[in-house]
This record gives structure tokens, sequence and C-alpha cells, in this order.
């Protein structure tokens, strides 16, 4: 990347201030060479804010009185803070995380045995209004910025810490509000600093992308991460998916098929992982799964199916549990690994858009209860 480019791409404070959290490797070294450092601090900066998550300019005693200098004038390092903390019956963790803007997005932990995973924002809201997602029935208002999408990962590790609890993040989903490959740039770059063995270095087999199949930035894609690929698919034909999956009208299976192949074949994974939400009477008969198992024949695949998370207003209801069972065992035996998602964190609105989407209501709610102001 060149300087220049790294100018127009930077994340700024609402104050001008650039936001080193949001700055991966290349967009630390383009920084750091315009105000003629060398590009080795970046190495050395990465690992103060993201893996000591020290920001306080003075304690990063290996750099220049010089460069500390610059950094403590023209930047800054913005961690979100909490609007609303729920935590389960289940021990998920669910997080109403306000922006410097006045937006909020939702940042869920979810704890198991022998992992613990976060769920992250790229956008506040999603314009592609998927039938089954909460989270586009509130629109589209903006992208998140890489620093605030990397800044969700440091605010979540600090509040667990706070919990004096042995809870640690081990892998990282992109599969919270919006759609992540519909905010390329930043999503790129905030990725790129999950994986970096000097920032947070998680394997990228642990960080995982999930889009509803924006084909020509899938391909895009291949050609700058390796990191896990989910595809939100809950339809075996194009029927069915485009009633459920909008954006299927423009990017049909037939083109989406071959964008999976190819990034598996760019990239060192040895599969997708296919993401099928189980609708009562909607895509989830035996024929439907038949046709899954026709469509993917020839596609390196792992398939969860997940059980409908109901939220007001849908007109959707959830497959029973025996049919979503019978269907698995379709795909179990043509020889694909099938797992049902276990449904977490109900008890506190656990789909994704639900939290957010109250906080929209009581705010819009107490605007129309308003008493009006005297002239």
């Amino acid at each position: 990347m060149s300087s220049t480019a790294a100018a127009e791409t930077r994340p700024l404070t609402a104050a001008g201030r650039v936001n080193l959290l949001g700055l991966d490797e290349a967009g630390l070294q383009a920084w750091l060479t315009e105000l003629g450092e060398k590009p080795f601090r970046s190495k050395q900066l990465r690992q103060w804010l993201h893996q000591r998550r020290v920001f306080d300019v003075d304690v990063m005693t290996d750099l220049s009185k010089g460069l500390r200098a610059q950094i403590a004038e023209h930047t800054d390092c913005q961690v979100p803070s909490a609007v609303f903390d729920r935590e389960s019956s289940d021990g998920t963790r669910k997080w109403l995380v306000g922006l410097e803007s006045g937006n909020a997005v939702e940042t869920v932990y979810i704890p198991e045995r022998d992992r613990g995973t976060l769920c992250v924002s790229s956008q506040v809201g999603c314009a592609l209004d998927c039938g089954f997602c909460s989270t586009g029935k509130q629109g589209f208002n903006r992208n998140l910025s890489a620093a605030e999408i990397i800044g969700q990962l440091h605010f979540a590790t600090q509040a667990l810490a706070a919990e004096g609890r042995d809870r640690r993040i081990t892998n990282v989903v992109m599969m919270g509000m919006g759609e992540p490959l519909a905010n390329f740039r930043n999503v790129v770059a905030a990725t790129n600093l999950m994986v970096d063995p000097y920032a947070w270095g998680l394997s990228r087999r642990r960080v995982t992308l999930s889009t509803v199949g924006l084909v020509p930035a899938l391909y895009r894609f291949a050609e700058h991460s390796n990191i896990s690929l989910a595809v939100s698919l809950h339809a075996a034909n194009d029927r069915v998916r485009d009633e459920i999956v909008p954006i299927n009208q423009k990017y049909p299976l037939a083109e989406l098929l071959p964008a999976c192949e190819n990034y598996v074949a760019k990239t060192p994974h040895h599969c997708i992982y296919w993401e099928y939400v189980m609708l009562d009477g909607v895509n989830d008969s035996l024929s439907d799964a038949k046709q899954l198992v026709k469509l993917l024949s020839h596609i390196p695949s792992k398939i969860n199916l997940i059980p409908f998370n109901p939220f007001p207003g849908t007109r959707y209801e959830a497959s029973p549990r025996d049919r979503i069972l019978r269907f698995a065992d379709v795909l179990q035996k043509a020889g694909f690994i099938a797992t049902i998602r276990r449904t977490r964190g109900q008890d506190i609105d656990g789909a994704c858009g639900q939290l957010v989407g109250q906080v929209i209501n009581r705010r819009n709610q107490g605007k129309r209860g308003a008493t009006p102001a005297k002239a």
C-alpha cells in the first residue's frame, strides 16, 4: 500500500487523530514512513498495542523519544465501551458496544469447554435484508472502521479479564451485525491484525469470516486473506434462496459456488463451512436435504445446521427438533460432516441484532412519549 492510499484509509477519531488500533502492518509502516521512521518500528508498536495492550506511550521505552512525542501528538487508541451488558444462564455474554459516533453494535462471547469464541460486528446495521435476520430489519447505517472492529476484541478481552474468571478468547468469528465483505478494506485490516504474530497471533483457522455471498468481493478476498470462510447458504436452490437471502437474485448459486471453490483452491483451508438456518416448512424437508447433498457434492464442506432463533416481527418459525435430526442424518449418510449448532443466549436475546433493536425501539418510544417543549 502506498502512503497516499494509507492516508486515505487511515482510521481517525472524531478529533481527527489517527486511531492506531486500526492500522495493520502495512498501515503502520506507511504511517511511520511519513514520519521519517524505519518501518521495523511497526512490529514494536503492534506488540505494545495488541499483545501487551499498553496504550500509554511513555511506557514504550524501546521507541525513541521523538517517535513517542509524534505518537502522543497525532494519535489515539480508543477502545469502545459497553452500553448494555447481559450474561445468559449458559454463560454466553452479550454486549451492546457504544461507538464514538453515537452508534452501537453487538459483540458476543460464547464460552465452550475447549474454546472461547468472540462474535464481532462489521457494520452498524445491514443492507442485505435476509428474511431470517433481525439486523437486516433495522436497515444500514454505516461501516465500522478497522479500529472499531479490532476494538471489540480489545474491549471483550478487558471485560473478561475484569470478571476474575478464567475465560479467554481463542476464536473470532465475523458473524455479528453486518456483511463483512461489504466492508472489505476495514475487515481485511482488522482480520490481518487478528492473525498477525506480532499483534493478536490467532491461527488463521481460528478466525472466520461469514458472508452471504458477495461474489466479486469473495474472489478479491481470496487474494488478500487466508482465514476460514463460512458461507450463509440457507437453501439448496435459487427459488428458496431468492426469498430468504435476497442477494442471491444478483449472485445466484451458479456464481456463488465457483467463488467458494476458488477460495478453497487459493488458501490452505480444506473446506468451506456452510451455515444453514432451519426454517419450518421453508428449507427443512428431506427433499431439501437431498438437494443440498447434490449441490455440495463436489466441494469440500462442513455443514452447520442452525436452529432458528425467532425475533419479534419475523414470519418464520423454527424447525422441529426431530426434523432437524432427520435432515442431518441425510447429510451424514452422504458423507458430509454435519453438526447442529447448540442454541445459545436465548434468554438474553441471542439472535444477532435483537439487543440493539430493543434499544432503538426504546429510544424511539422515548422520543414519541416525550413532552413537547413549550414555545
